[in-house]
């Protein structure tokens, strides 16, 4: 069977500067030949700095932006060559869980308003089916449903992750991408926000993108883990084997500052060199090479390929050539 997705290529580039007295406009490259799949009833954990590319590669999955490059294929078909009827169509099976619950949620309706919306729009049901389905989807992700009256500003920021969460199992999708979905929330919430997913995971047999700048989490979350740097991806394989024996010198950068729950041991921290290099001027060969305490020459130079180091774990690491 098919992956549920599957991601070839995938670039985007963004235009920035520029004016009228003819400056030259430059070019970032926000996402720059990511691939990885999905399969269905997976989590897919992608981690990685902020500015990394993240949340852009989720936005391209959904097509909510446009890829400069690269395919998308949903359920067996390219999202990117869709006509806009068939898109609108299949958007229905696929769903995104923002970062700021309250940015993405619109203060002027009510909450029972605010997840009704997508069945209104696709005419799933009358008024009264409607708001039955609302009272169940309040139930599903745990408020009491005389909250389908309250607007967003008189609820606490997990509340209101959970409204943006049942808004987007309203039309019962298969592929949800959670865009950094308890960043901005309290930690003493973030747990409870974190277990609402994982079982509804298992209730409805959902699918996942799960992003985050968090690897602890990611780790906690996923099947799989992507790490990404710099519009790449660096490495991506299965959790526990990436956990116990990171491959690329990034990833180990990141999993050296994940926190040890045993008080009597401890983990040795990595520290890169210097800061993360600005997408307007991206380093020639590796891009974590100004960075990585193992650097040699030709990493300055060639750009590495994902290749596969273990059963089903794939580094772009020019280390596992040399070896």
């Amino acid at each position: 069977m098919p992956a549920l997705v599957d991601v070839r290529g995938l670039e985007k580039r963004f235009a920035v500067g520029g004016t009228w007295l003819g400056r030259r406009r430059r070019v970032i490259h926000a996402v720059d030949g990511v691939s990885f799949t999905i399969e269905r009833g997976e989590v897919l954990g992608l981690v990685g700095e902020s500015g990394c590319g993240k949340s852009t590669t989720g936005r391209l999955l959904l097509r909510l932006i446009e890829p400069s490059a690269g395919t998308v294929r949903f359920e067996g078909h390219d999202l990117t060559t869709l006509s806009p009827a068939r898109l609108w169509a299949t958007r229905q099976r696929m769903q995104i869980v923002f970062q700021d619950p309250f940015a993405s949620l619109n203060p002027r309706m009510r909450v029972g308003s605010i997840i009704a919306e997508p069945l209104a729009i696709y005419g799933r049901a009358d008024a009264a089916a409607r708001k039955r389905t609302v009272a169940e989807l309040l139930e599903v992700v745990g408020l009491p449903s005389t909250f389908a009256e309250r607007y967003p500003h008189e609820l606490s920021g997990g509340q209101r992750q959970r409204i943006g969460i049942a808004a987007a199992l309203a039309l019962h999708p298969s592929l949800i991408v959670a865009d950094e979905p308890v960043s901005a929330l309290d930690v003493s919430v973030q747990a409870q926000v974190l277990n609402l997913l994982m079982d509804l995971r298992r209730r409805f047999g959902l699918t996942y993108l799960f992003i985050s700048h968090d690897l602890h989490v990611v780790l906690h979350m996923s099947d799989r883990v992507a790490v990404m740097y710099l519009g790449e991806i660096v490495e991506i394989g299965p959790r526990d084997a990436l956990h116990r024996a990171p491959k690329h010198p990034y990833t180990q950068v990141l999993l050296s500052a994940v926190p040890v729950a045993d008080p009597t041991r401890r983990r040795e921290r990595i520290v890169p060199k210097g800061e993360v290099a600005s997408p307007l001027a991206v380093p020639s060969g590796c891009r974590f090479h100004p960075r990585c305490p193992f650097a040699f020459d030709r990493c300055r130079v060639e750009r590495p390929l994902l290749q596969t180091v273990a059963g089903g774990h794939q580094a772009a690491c020019h280390l596992h050539d040399a070896r």
